[in-house]
Parts: structure tokens; sequence; C-alpha cells
């Protein structure tokens, strides 16, 4: 067989006892003619291949280049050196692709992840985004797992859509029809009724929607799947195309929401921190160098591991909306003007007041609800006070805002009231007010950006740098 080969993490794991070996990878480095780090991406750690001087012909060994793919057999011995305990005493090498060293662009160097993201299509072969991309895997499964687990059902929900589940209107449009000459009503607006459904469509920006159909007939569903945005936003910490983990649970209050969502985020992180261990090691040190850089003043008082350590292993803060204003009115921080954004009860709030009351007031995430109706979407149940809605939002340390979620709103005319208020035409929704016409239930959900709790467990600053391939405003390379 071509491919009976090992790992190279499971043969670093394993003994160094004299046993025969095939390892395939991509050469990292090679020198005196004599030693090969060869890493296959299964860990950061590379396997020393050493060959006996005067074994191998000179025309093999000046193929043997940065980035040339190899597959190796030999004897697996302890190590003479030091950084490893055993190594591969090679007896044959196939160079099973070339790699030309002098054009390859990324040389064994340190290099900007601003220059890796201009070659996306490579720089999985650092051990940066080796580690990033393994512990986005990770955290991948684990989402599953956990609601597996709890006995939720995987639904999927659509891509192209013809509702906008926020109201925000920022959406991709989704056409058959020719750009230069749709055809046209009588008015001059597009004719949409001759496009492939008939009708507008988008790629759509939520799956929640959807997803309280499913709840509202098996208890408990969860959608794992892309989600877009036309929003302008070139900034570090937004996409045009993310993924979204959107559970949606009926028989489910707003404090079962949150309780869950707590559980949630403890669970896939203490998942990935058992699991990728050495990951999480390499990107712990990567930051604290890039730490060094910065003002005492603007360095982080927890490492990587403390901060997601600091997560798992707290209960989270509760407080509402209005108490978190109260928070940021009285703190010295708003006394000194020391916030880019004002703060008075019924803003958005901003990254900087969500990250003063994670990092700096409670010291631990913080769970923010009962929102007011009018920064909210329009599917949230209203309160009793008539200002706000039973929303909930949790605040992370580092990234402010990681989940939002709320209780939806189950009384048929106060969402029909709620609709007209907000301009959402009701005949486009017949099936979403259905839900509430046939056996309605208190039911709740939340969403979690999955590049933003990637982000949060890798420390990576960009929300770029999580995802393979980022769409973002002039950029769909790759």
């Amino acid at each position: 067989m071509f491919n009976n080969r090992i790992k190279v993490k499971a043969l670093l794991a394993g003994e160094p006892a004299g046993q025969q070996a095939t390892v395939m990878g991509w050469v990292r480095t090679f020198r005196n003619n004599q030693f090969v780090a060869l890493n296959d991406g299964s860990t950061n750690n590379n396997l020393q291949v050493v060959l006996e001087l005067g074994k191998f012909d000179d025309t093999l060994l000046k193929r043997i280049t940065t980035s040339a793919a190899l597959k190796v057999t030999g004897t697996v011995v302890a190590s003479q050196g030091k950084g490893q305990k055993l190594e591969l005493k090679a007896d044959t090498i196939e160079i099973l692709g070339d790699s030309d060293a002098e054009k390859y662009p990324l040389q064994p160097k340190k290099h900007s992840l601003e220059f890796l993201r201009e070659k996306a299509h490579l720089r999985f072969r650092t051990n940066t985004f080796g580690s990033v991309f393994r512990i986005r895997h990770s955290l991948a499964f684990a989402i599953h797992k956990f609601f597996n687990e709890k006995g939720f059902v995987y639904l999927h929900t659509p891509i192209i859509t013809a509702s906008d589940a926020e109201g925000a209107g920022e959406m991709f449009r989704v056409s058959t029809l020719p750009f230069d000459n749709p055809p046209r009503r009588e008015d001059g607006t597009i004719d949409f009724s001759e496009d492939f459904f008939g009708r507008a469509t988008n790629l759509t920006v939520s799956g929640q929607l959807e997803g309280e159909l499913g709840a509202t007939a098996f208890g408990e569903i969860y959608t794992f799947g892309p989600t877009f945005r036309a929003e302008n936003s070139n900034t570090a910490r937004h996409l045009a195309e993310f993924w979204m983990i959107e559970p949606e649970m009926a028989f489910c209050d707003l404090e079962d929401n949150a309780n869950l969502a707590e559980e949630f985020i403890q669970y896939i992180i203490r998942y990935a921190m058992e699991h990728n261990a050495d990951d999480l090691e390499f990107l712990r040190q990567r930051l604290l160098e890039e730490e060094k850089a910065k003002p005492q003043t603007e360095r982080s008082e927890l490492d990587l591991i403390q901060k997601l350590e600091f997560v798992v292993n707290n209960q989270f803060e509760r407080i509402t909306y209005t108490e978190a204003i109260d928070i940021l009115l009285q703190s010295n921080h708003y006394k000194k003007k020391k916030f880019q954004y004002d703060v008075s009860w019924g803003i958005d709030m901003q990254s900087e007041h969500e990250r003063y009351l994670v990092e700096k007031h409670f010291k631990k995430p913080v769970i923010v609800t009962n929102y007011p109706k009018d920064i909210k979407a329009f599917y949230m149940r209203q309160n009793e006070d008539g200002k706000t809605v039973a929303a909930m939002d949790i605040l992370a340390p580092g990234i402010g805002e990681i989940v939002g979620g709320s209780q939806r709103e189950e009384r048929l005319e106060r969402l029909e009231q709620r609709m007209t208020e907000m301009n959402i035409p009701h005949e486009e929704l017949w099936w979403y007010l259905d839900t509430r016409r046939f056996g309605t239930v208190p039911h709740a959900g939340f969403g979690l950006g999955f590049e933003r709790i990637v982000q949060f467990v890798t420390g990576m600053s960009n929300i770029r740098d999580v995802i393979a391939f980022p769409r973002t405003p002039k950029s769909a390379e790759f």
C-alpha cells in the first residue's frame, strides 16, 4: 500500500525501539545535507529525519528543498541531539513533489500576519496557522458533540432565503437575471417574478427563523452553517461570510437560554484545552512575544491559557442592561472621559463598554439581559415594562460580545404588533407566524459567531486569521 504511513504526531508520542516506519510530509528545513525537519500537519512539532552521509546521491539531495514533499521509510531511533527524544534514520527517500526553494513564498523565517493573508493558500503550512486551524477543527467537533449529547437535532437551514431575519437589509442578492438588462415592471423596478425562484432572494444572514420552526416540532435543534452580511465593514472584527451556531429550544425562557449558553461556551473551550494543549501553548508563547512590543499599560493581565481558564472556571456574572449602564456611568473611566463613545440608557453598547464591564469591573465573563427594545430585533419577547425585551448578550474578555440571544416572542398579537411597528411585512413571514397560531410555546435561542469563539480561544487579534479564506470588502481571492 502506498499510504502505509504513520503520522508525525503519533510517531513522536511513541518510544524509539528500532521499529520501521514510513512517514510523509513537507520539508521545513534541510541542513548539512544530513538533517531534514519534516512536518505533515498533524502537529507543529517536526520529525527529524537523519540521512547517513554518502548514502543518497547528490541529485536526490538537491531536490530536498523547503516545502518539497517526501516519503521516507526508515528506523525509529533515540535522538542524539537536543529537542527531540527520537528521530527517523532514513533507509529510502522518495520525492513526492518538488518545490523550487527560490520561488516558494514562505521562507523559513518569521512572516507578518498581513503578508500571510496575501498567501492564504499557503499559510496553513506555518506553525501559527497550523495551530489556529487544528483548534478551529476541535471547536467545531466539540459543538456537534455538545448538542448531540444534549439530544438536540442538527437542522440544515437554507443558505438561499427570501427573508431577512435581522431586519438589517444588508444582504447579498441571489439572482439568475442578466445584470445588464434585467426584466422590469412598468414602474421601472426589477421584475423578480421572472427570476429563478420567482421572487427576490438573498444569501442568509441567519438560520434562526427556520430554526424556530424546527424547535416547535423537535423541541431542541441547532444550526451550524455559513451566513452572509453585505456590511461594508473593513475591520478586524467583521467578515462578509462567516459561520454561525444557532440553537433554538422550545419550553425555554431567558434564564434557561443563558444557562445553556454558559455551559456550551465552557464545554467547547474545555474540549480545545484538553485536545489542543500543544497548539494553545504555542499560541500562548506567540502572544507573549507580541505583548512585549506593547506599552505596559496595554498588556493583558492574563496570558492566553489563563484567559481560557478564567472563562471555564468562573460562573458568568449576570446583570441587566440598566445595571450595566449604571456601572458605566459611575465608573472613573466614564468620569475621566476615557470612553470613545458616550454612555446613556438606550445606546447599543460598544465593544469598549462591554470590555470594561468584563475586564475592569467584574473581571469575569458577563451576561447582560433585558435590553431596550428599540435596539433589538422584532422577534424578541417584550417585557412588561414596555421598554425592554428579554434579550441577552454574553461578553468575554478581550473581545466583548461573543453570544447574542433572546427569549422569542411567542404571543401572536404582540409579535404582529412589533412587526407592524418595524415595517416588516406580515405576508412574507406567514409561515413564521403559523408557529404562533398552532400550538405556540415559550421558546428561546442564541447565536454564536463561530469565528469570534475561534478568535477568542486562539488569541488571534484579526478575525481574518481564523477563517481559511476570508471574504471581506474588495477581497474574494482564493
